[in-house]
């Protein structure tokens, strides 16, 4: 509703943090628009109509003046200074009943309380309890001046000065209950709508860390199977070792002694158990990268998370790709979830063997800048990218490959993984001269910068 009407749009969009104040906003524009112009308009007409005797003049002068403040509210407000905003109206509009109770008395201003009213009501609403205690002292300061004038008067009248305070006791429980009641109503909204707001934000910290968890897990299981056809390899080439050492049981049995017997036995038996644990590694690897659970940052070493790597990154890259791996760096470290962390690298280095179809090198840098930020490099010698696709390879769902061949979330997973652990990434590259990826993470708390 408030998108279609442009009133309703501008009110709205008042440059505020707080989501009380925003809210609040927008009722209180409306309210100084319409006294900063209404007030004016009525008082031209008396004028025109020739209705308004002398005597109104400082009436009319003062009303103007608190037109003018209402209006200066609403730039004070769309500028940002919400609560100033209010302050001031509500300090002018008590200075001036002091002036009007100093002038008149109170007994004058007794049948019209609206003003007392309108400034406990903003104040409790808008400004909190604190503030509507405050000015309901200033409210009790204002209508004692008022008492003071008429008790004056009717001492130099000569009459008893009792009857300037037969309104006293009304006043007091008038003003104390208002305030009363404002303080518990305001006390219960802000906190129904604190909590409000509170279980909006966890409702939306949830959703988004579940879609967030979705996309990692979809990732790995891309990244799984492209890892297939080599992990295939290493399996057959375990399974051929099994074989071939199970095959040497004749030559075994016809051994000259019992002692080259038993160690012939138990030297294959130790390579066929070799050869499986490698098998149980791969496979254990496996199903930890593609378990589904949340994030579990850890401090790690990134050159001796990257050498661990070595055998997935040589399953995923062709044969006709050639690997390079930096220095092990001990001292380069990062707080990161070691599961996402290798889901990055592979998924760049996907990336990078699509764009080298016909071979070329892969390699990965690792260095610190002066920040004290881990640099890993990763860089392919392909066929690069022209500007306006780098400036759209972080956009969910875009992606340069066949409606087949990339869901356009893996670079987009990436970047939200460096940002949520406090780093950035960025890309070099151009046609024809490969491409850069430049990841940066901060060093853990604790670390040697």
């Amino acid at each position: 509703m408030h998108d279609r009407i442009p009133l309703l749009r501008w009110l709205h969009s008042a440059p505020l943090n707080d989501p009380i104040d925003q809210r609040n906003a927008a009722t209180l524009q409306r309210l100084f628009l319409a006294l900063g112009l209404t007030i004016p308009i009525s008082w031209l007409y008396f004028l025109g109509a020739g209705t308004t005797p002398v005597s109104d003049h400082s009436l009319m002068t003062l009303a103007l003046f608190m037109a003018g403040i209402a209006l200066s509210c609403v730039v004070m407000i769309r500028q940002g200074h919400f609560r100033a905003a209010v302050t001031l109206y509500l300090t002018m509009l008590l200075a001036i009943q002091g002036i009007d109770h100093l002038r008149l008395g109170f007994s004058v201003l007794a049948d019209n309380q609206t003003d007392q009213f309108l400034v406990l009501i903003i104040g409790g609403l808008v400004l909190g309890r604190r503030a509507l205690w405050w000015i309901l002292l200033a409210l009790l300061l204002v209508a004692g001046c008022g008492f003071a004038v008429d008790a004056h008067r009717l001492l130099v009248a000569g009459q008893p000065i009792e009857r300037a305070y037969s309104h006293l006791p009304s006043v007091l429980l008038g003003y104390l209950l208002v305030t009363l009641v404002l303080d518990r109503t305001v006390t219960a909204l802000r906190d129904g709508l604190a909590e409000s707001i509170r279980r909006q934000q966890e409702l939306q910290h949830e959703m988004r860390e579940r879609a967030r968890a979705r996309l990692i897990h979809a990732q790995k299981m891309e990244a799984t199977g492209r890892l297939a056809g080599g992990i295939a390899h290493d399996f057959n080439h375990i399974l051929g070792l099994i074989v071939g050492y199970a095959g040497q049981r004749d030559r075994i049995l016809s051994a000259d002694t019992r002692q080259e017997m038993e160690q012939a036995i138990d030297r294959n038996l130790t390579r066929i158990a070799n050869a499986a644990a490698s098998g149980m590694q791969i496979t254990e690897k496996l199903l930890a990268f593609n378990r589904p659970e949340s994030a579990r940052p850890q401090r790690f070493a990134i050159g001796h998370a990257v050498h661990d790597m070595h055998p997935m990154l040589r399953q995923l890259l062709p044969g006709n790709v050639q690997l390079h791996l930096p220095d092990m760096r001990p001292d380069v470290l990062v707080h990161f979830d070691r599961s996402e962390f290798e889901l990055m690298v592979l998924n760049i280095a996907a990336n990078a063997c699509d764009a080298m179809p016909d071979g070329g090198h892969f390699r990965i840098g690792l260095d610190r800048n002066a920040e004290g930020f881990s640099v890993l490099t990763l860089a392919d010698s392909g066929h690069g990218m022209s500007t306006q696709v780098q400036q759209q390879i972080f956009i969910p769902f875009f992606s340069t490959k066949s409606a087949t061949g990339g869901t356009g979330l893996g670079l987009t997973g990436i970047h939200d993984m460096v940002l949520n652990a406090g780093g950035y990434i960025t890309v070099d590259s151009a046609p024809g001269q490969g491409t850069a990826f430049h990841v940066l993470l901060p060093p853990p708390q604790g670390a040697m910068a």
